[in-house]
């Protein structure tokens, strides 16, 4: 790794972009880190993998740990990203947000009414996400792309 590059470093359980990522960062040579916990362990060609013992929040805490000053963070999990952009750290979801200062105060405190409502509603099933398509992962390639054009400028 070049002195004073950034690397990504992928929150890797059941993330459904991960070829994306390493395909994009190959093409710029950017290093990318896939962490996952031993029960979604990953094999990759391009990306240092690295098994983290299961735990509630294992993963999360070894990626926060392992992220500086100017790296991107992928993940699906808003209180990571917001630990990440408090090391100046650049974030971006399986969507293709880009969490910033301006958004991650209302994310957060959206997951936590969620919370909440689950917590009450502990009969009622409530359904997960909708299924991934083409038009997400093009979402996601883009705003990627862009993110990752910026800070090798």
């Amino acid at each position: 790794m070049k002195e004073g590059m950034f690397k990504i470093l992928v929150d890797a359980d059941a993330c459904p972009v991960v070829g994306i990522i390493e395909k994009a960062a190959e093409e710029r040579g950017v290093p990318v880190t896939l962490l996952c916990d031993t029960n979604h362990v990953l094999f990759s060609d391009y990306s240092d993998v690295r098994v983290i013992g299961a735990g509630a929040d294992a993963v999360d805490f070894a990626l926060i740990n392992l992220c500086k000053a100017g790296d991107i963070v992928v993940t699906q999990d808003y209180g990571v990203a917001a630990m990440a952009l408090g090391r100046n750290a650049e974030a971006i979801h399986q969507s293709g947000m880009i969490y910033n200062e301006d958004n991650i105060d209302r994310l957060l405190m959206e997951r936590h009414l969620a919370k909440k409502a689950r917590m009450s509603a502990s009969k009622h099933h409530m359904k997960g996400p909708k299924k991934r398509t083409n038009e997400d992962d093009l979402r996601f390639l883009n705003a990627f792309c862009r993110l990752l054009d910026m800070k090798l400028k």
